[in-house]
């Protein structure tokens, strides 16, 4: 893929799609150009990408909603605002390739609703965690009061809001933030870790875990369960999920733990 956006940076290698989120001066505040151009990056990802890394240039993932995009807007242009938001992060939510975001420094607001969206998250230890909406006399747009919730409990962010509480990044791996605390520094080489695990599993495993299990789960057990008996079938029929058996009752593959 060739990166010719203004505010990311997007580089291809192999199987693995690395975005960095480019606006360090504003510690990687999203403003609407940004959006939009996350949202054409996961349109036009190519299918030969199996793994997205998303991070932030510098000290800080992302402090959130450049809050200037909001200056003088009546309350259409706020609708149409956050349902850009909720288009593209959507697209970021049911990506076929499942996505990593790697956090740091700042995961605050619109910035904790990108991560929100994504598949896994690693912190390194400066990340925190904050929702300053509630003090701003705002309320979340980007699809937080459907996502962060999944991730935490809606008491839990009923509490940040109302309060300012912050979390750190230790913290917040106890409660559901993130699946990973690494060291400073350390995060991508974590993150890239993943990514190349991620990428060596079969396309429609990927597929079923970022599309099929969140419906799953939200859509009730009879409909759970039917969605997983379709998904399982058909996931088992691939060639590859085929070969992929033989190779383990033939003994050619690794066995879990080694």
């Amino acid at each position: 893929m060739k990166n010719n956006y203004t505010n990311l940076l997007v580089n291809a290698d192999g199987a693995i799609l690395t975005i960095a989120l480019n606006r360090e001066k504003k510690r990687n505040a999203i403003n609407t150009e940004t959006i939009e151009e996350l949202e054409h990056v996961f349109i036009h990802m190519p299918n030969t990408i199996k793994s997205v890394i998303i991070y932030g240039k510098g000290n800080h993932f992302c402090a959130g909603l450049d809050l200037s995009d909001l200056k003088e807007t009546n309350s259409t242009e706020g609708v149409f605002h956050s349902r850009k938001w909720h288009r593209a992060l959507d697209q970021i939510q049911n990506s076929p390739a499942p996505v990593i975001a790697l956090l740091n420094g700042a995961c605050v607001g619109g910035g904790l609703e990108l991560a929100s969206a994504c598949h896994i998250r690693v912190a390194e230890r400066t990340t925190f965690y904050a929702l300053p909406e509630g003090q701003r006399g705002i309320f979340v747009g980007g699809g937080g009061s459907v996502r962060i919730p999944r991730l935490i409990g809606v008491a839990r962010m009923t509490d940040m809001m109302l309060t300012g509480r912050v979390y750190k990044a230790d913290e917040g791996y106890l409660v559901g933030f993130s699946q990973y605390v690494e060291k400073d520094g350390l995060g991508m080489e974590k993150a890239l870790e993943l990514a190349n695990k991620i990428s060596g599993n079969a396309p429609m495993t990927n597929y079923a875990l970022t599309n099929v299990l969140p419906r799953i789960v939200e859509g009730g057990q009879d409909v759970g369960l039917m969605l997983e008996s379709m998904t399982s079938a058909i996931s088992q029929d691939a060639p590859e999920a085929k070969q992929r058996l033989k190779d383990f009752l033939e003994g050619r593959a690794k066995k879990v733990g080694e």
